[in-house]
C-alpha cells in the first residue's frame, strides 16, 4: 500500500511539474492557461520528435490542433454560412438575415497561425466572425489562404490580396449588397500581418477603386529583421507563443531551410546592405520609456548576404509592412490595433502604431495589461465571455469598434 501510494506521488508530481508554466500574476484563470500551454508543448514535443524521426513536417503535427477545432459550416438563425471560393481561393462566407435598411458593411477576415497552421473553420474563428456577420450585420469573408510548410511566401499574401481585390470589385460588392464605402480588412497574429500587408498593397493597386474604410490588427506579426525586442526578451517562454516557436513560424513562412531560422534565432540574418532598414523597427525610438523595461538598445549585427539573396521574402515589405517608409503609410485607412502585454509579437503592434500616427493616420490602439497572444482563438461561445476573460471580450468587440469607422 505504501508503494502504490508513493508511486502515485510521484506520478502526480511529475504530472503537476509538467502541467505548471510560470504564469504572470495579472492573467485571469491562469490554470486554464497552463491546460492550453500544456497542450501546445505536448503537441510541439511530438511534431520535434515526429521530425527529427523523418516521420512529418513540425507544422503538419501541428495542424493536428487546427483540425480538432474544426467545424462544419453551419447556418443558425442569425446568419447563413457557407465554405465557398472567391478568386479561386477558399473562403468561408458569413451572410446575416436580418434585413439591412440599406447597403452593408463587410469584414474581409484573415485568421492566424503562423502562416502554417489555423482554419477559417476552426471554433474560435467561426464563432468571431458569426458574431461579428450578427452584431454588424455585415458580411464577413474569412479566407483559408494556403499554409506553409507546403506553399511559402508570397503564396499567404497572394491568396488574401486575390480576395480582397476581387471582393471590392464593384459588381461583387453590389451581388452581396455591401456598401464600397464601408468595407475593412482585419486579423490576429499571422493574419494581422496579412491584413496590414493588403491594406498597403491596396494604396498603390491602380486597378482597385474601392478603398478600404478601416484595418484591425489584432497582436499582429509586423516584422522579422529584429527579434531582439524588450517583448521577445520579456515574454520569450510565455505559454502559447514563445520565442523560439515564432522563430519558428517565421523561418518557415519563407522556406523549410534550417539555416535561416537558424540565423533569425541568433539575430544575424540581415545583411549590412541592408542595415537602412533598422530605422524603420528602432525600438529605442518608437516605444514608449514603461515597455522598454531597462533593456539597451544595441546596433545590428549583420548576416551574410547568402541567405538574403536566397530568402528575400523577410526583407520584403508585403512579409514585414512595418518596413514600410513614411510615405507609404501616409494615406492608410484608420487602423484599430490590440497588443498585448504578455506577448512576444507586443512591441510590433506599439511601433506600428507608433509609426501610422506619425504619418497621419487615425489610430486606436488598445494595450490590454492581461493579454496573452492567441486568446482569440479560445472564444468558442458566448459563456466564454462571462468569466472573466476581458481580453477576450476586447478581441471580439474589436470588430464592434468598427462601425464607428465604417458608418
Amino acid at each position: 500500500m505504501g508503494a502504490k501510494l508513493l508511486c502515485l506521488c510521484i506520478a502526480f508530481t511529475l504530472v503537476a511539474y509538467y502541467i505548471y508554466s510560470p504564469i504572470p500574476e495579472n492573467v485571469e484563470q491562469p490554470w486554464k492557461l497552463m491546460l492550453v500551454s500544456t497542450v501546445f508543448r505536448t503537441l510541439g514535443h511530438v511534431a520535434e520528435a515526429a521530425e527529427r524521426l523523418g516521420l512529418a513536417n513540425y507544422m503538419d503535427v501541428l495542424m493536428l490542433f487546427s483540425t480538432a477545432e474544426h467545424v462544419a459550416p453551419t447556418s443558425d438563425e442569425n446568419v447563413t454560412v457557407t465554405d465557398t471560393e472567391l478568386s479561386g481561393v477558399a473562403v468561408r462566407l458569413f451572410l446575416p438575415k436580418k434585413p439591412a435598411d440599406g447597403l452593408r458593411r463587410a469584414v474581409l477576415y484573415f485568421h492566424g497561425g503562423g502562416w502554417c497552421v489555423g482554419d477559417a473553420g476552426m471554433k474560435g474563428y467561426d464563432f468571431l466572425a458569426r458574431r461579428t456577420s450578427s452584431q454588424l450585420n455585415a458580411v464577413v469573408v474569412s479566407v483559408n489562404y494556403r499554409l506553409a510548410p507546403k506553399y511559402h511566401f508570397p503564396v499567404q499574401f497572394e491568396d488574401v490580396y486575390s480576395v480582397s481585390k476581387f471582393f471590392l470589385q464593384s459588381r461583387v460588392l453590389s451581388q452581396y449588397g455591401v456598401d464600397p464605402m464601408r468595407v475593412c480588412v482585419a486579423g490576429d497574429s499571422a493574419g494581422g500581418n496579412l491584413a496590414a500587408a493588403v491594406a498597403q498593397k491596396l494604396l498603390e493597386d491602380s486597378e482597385v477603386t474601392t478603398k478600404l474604410k478601416a484595418q484591425a490588427l489584432i497582436y499582429p506579426a509586423l516584422q522579422t529583421l529584429d527579434l531582439n525586442l524588450p517583448s521577445y526578451h520579456q515574454n520569450a517562454d510565455m505559454p502559447v507563443l514563445s520565442k523560439s516557436l515564432m522563430v519558428r513560424f517565421w523561418s518557415e513562412y519563407f522556406t523549410s531551410d534550417p539555416s535561416l531560422r537558424e540565423a533569425i534565432t541568433s539575430n544575424r540574418h540581415v545583411p549590412a546592405q541592408w542595415g537602412h532598414l533598422f530605422q524603420f523597427v528602432n525600438w529605442s525610438t518608437l516605444l514608449p520609456d514603461r515597455m522598454k523595461k531597462g533593456h539597451v538598445y544595441t546596433g545590428p549585427v549583420f548576416g551574410s548576404p547568402a541567405l538574403a539573396k536566397k530568402y528575400p521574402g523577410f526583407l520584403d515589405r508585403r512579409a514585414a509592412p512595418l518596413l514600410a517608409a513614411e510615405a507609404q503609410l501616409r494615406g492608410l485607412p484608420p487602423t484599430y490595433i490590440l497588443t498585448c502585454e504578455h506577448d512576444v509579437l507586443r512591441d510590433d503592434g506599439v511601433m506600428y502604431a507608433t509609426r501610422l500616427k506619425a504619418a497621419g493616420v487615425p489610430v486606436t490602439h488598445e494595450h490590454a495589461e492581461d493579454g496573452f497572444h492567441g486568446a482569440l482563438i479560445f472564444v468558442t461561445s458566448p459563456a466564454d465571455m462571462a468569466v472573466g476573460h476581458r481580453l477576450l471580450g476586447r478581441c471580439l468587440c474589436c470588430p464592434a469598434l468598427l462601425p464607428r469607422s465604417l458608418n
